[in-house]
């Protein structure tokens, strides 16, 4: 298959890779159609990660369901699926409280948690700008999407990272419906952050004044 290879700081290429494939029964394998290329991947790009040469790029991933392992019994073949940045088992102690960014099982190294999808010190795991993804614990990792897939599909593509992350920040930020805040940093993040106020905020209106500054 082609995929986006790392050859060195400022150096990729498309290239002819193994074509990923089923590993284990709770894998799931992605024809992978939209893969957003984020600003973290700039960052292994330029050189400033420890990414292993050979490897393929993309953490922001959706596609169609082409093949699922044995022990599989939602995610269903020609599905469309959206893939959020990390990868994680669904049944460890971190994942069992929500901190599925940290699961313990689908890291190698004992010295770290967290798994993604062609990224730098998460995991072995090759990344989806490529033809098709393997994706381990399908059953967990894939956001089946609705009738509208193919129609909203650079819509909910934005949900495999970007979007959640902006959410994450104000969520984290513990903005309030009627707030007026600053946005600082007018990237794919920041304007994401907008989006919806914290869970945590009192039953009001929907919305906030927002100012963006680059």
């Amino acid at each position: 298959m082609k995929a986006v290879v790392y050859k060195g700081p400022n150096d990729v290429s498309v290239e002819d890779v193994p074509d990923a494939r089923i590993e284990h029964p709770a894998d799931v394998l992605v024809r992978i159609t939209s893969s957003n290329i984020c600003g973290s991947d700039l960052h292994m790009y330029e050189g400033r990660t420890s990414f292993e040469t050979g490897r393929t790029f993309g953490h922001e991933n959706l596609g169609e369901v082409i093949e699922t392992g044995s022990a599989v019994s939602k995610v269903k073949v020609g599905e469309r699926v959206v893939l959020p940045f990390n990868i994680a088992c669904g049944f460890c102690k971190n994942c069992e409280r929500g901190f599925t960014n940290y699961c313990l099982t689908m890291q190698p190294e004992p010295k770290l948690a967290g798994a993604a999808y062609g990224f730098a010190d998460m995991g072995p795991y090759q990344g989806g700008q490529a033809e098709y993804l393997r994706v381990p614990y399908g059953d967990f990792n894939c956001l089946r999407l609705g009738e509208d897939a193919e129609e909203k599909e650079l819509d909910y593509v934005m949900v495999a990272d970007i979007f959640p992350t902006g959410w994450h920040a104000t969520e984290m930020a513990g903005v309030y419906p009627g707030d007026s805040v600053v946005i600082y940093g007018a990237g794919p993040v920041g304007l994401m952050a907008p989006t919806r106020p914290s869970s945590r905020a009192p039953e009001k209106s929907w919305w906030w004044t927002v100012t963006v500054t680059a």
